[in-house]
């Protein structure tokens, strides 16, 4: 048996929630990353006997349609497989049944889900901090219950994910970083850009038609010299204040 973690995570905190889940599994886990723009996804095939965890975040209550299309590359061949969505606090709404849909289209075959909470990768002040210490102590409790329900060989299947089919419309990229004063034309954003948005000889700005506005060439710059437009942050902030004002938690369907 083995274990694999495919993973969409810009700015870290996907990649953080699904640590917390897979260092309970075993002592190595192989990470396959799809924010990488140069990787031939089609190459990967599992076995029937392996168990993934795929973990992606929530843009708008969608699966961001980049890490959708890597992700239908690969090739699942009825292995085990465990969902994670993670979002800012405001809500996740259809993206966990869109990743179901997605991961028995790749011949997966969907044992359990979980929703987290990670710091809004764009509006910092909603979930900042988390994963926090009382959201890794639960997600470590909800692997080893998936851990015992596959060693068990318990029923999973026909587990209950909640959402909405058809999906809600997805939105946008709307916030398009754009480089500052202090941008020393290292390069490091364009290298990084998960989405290929950045042109390395004019890293000023990104390709709107590209950008997903994931936000990882503003967390990765060395000389936090790439910025959002701080007017429309703020607008943003205050529509869903309100969604945002309440805590909420892990959940775990199995």
């Amino acid at each position: 048996m083995n274990y694999v973690q495919l993973i969409f995570s810009p700015t870290g905190g996907t990649a953080k929630v699904a640590g917390a889940i897979t260092e309970e599994w075993d002592s190595h886990v192989e990470t396959i990353d799809l924010c990488n723009a140069t990787d031939d996804f089609s190459k990967y095939s599992f076995q029937a006997e392996d168990v993934a965890l795929i973990a992606l975040p929530s843009y708008g209550g969608r699966v961001p349609d980049l890490a959708a299309q890597r992700l239908k590359q690969v090739q699942g061949n009825s292995a085990r497989c465990v969902l994670v969505c993670v979002y800012g606090n405001r809500a996740y709404e259809d993206t966990l049944v869109e990743m179901e849909d997605i991961a028995q289209q790749c011949g997966f075959t969907v044992v359990a889900a979980i929703s987290a909470v990670a710091e809004h990768s764009i509006i910092h002040q909603y979930a900042e901090g988390r994963p926090d210490k009382k959201d890794i102590a639960q997600l470590k409790a909800y692997a080893n219950t998936i851990l015992n329900s596959l060693n068990t060989a318990q029923k999973t299947e026909g587990i209950h994910i909640p959402g909405n089919r058809p999906y809600k419309k997805a939105g946008g990229a709307g916030l398009v970083p754009k480089a500052t004063k202090d941008c020393v034309n290292c390069g490091l954003c364009a290298e990084q850009c998960p989405a290929s948005a950045i042109d390395p000889e004019h890293i000023g700005t990104a390709d709107a038609k590209k950008c997903i506005a994931c936000m990882r060439c503003v967390v990765r710059c060395p000389h936090s010299a790439r910025k959002v437009n701080g007017v429309m942050v703020s607008v943003a902030a205050l529509a869903i204040k309100k969604a945002c004002s309440v805590r909420k938690e892990c959940e775990l369907f199995i």
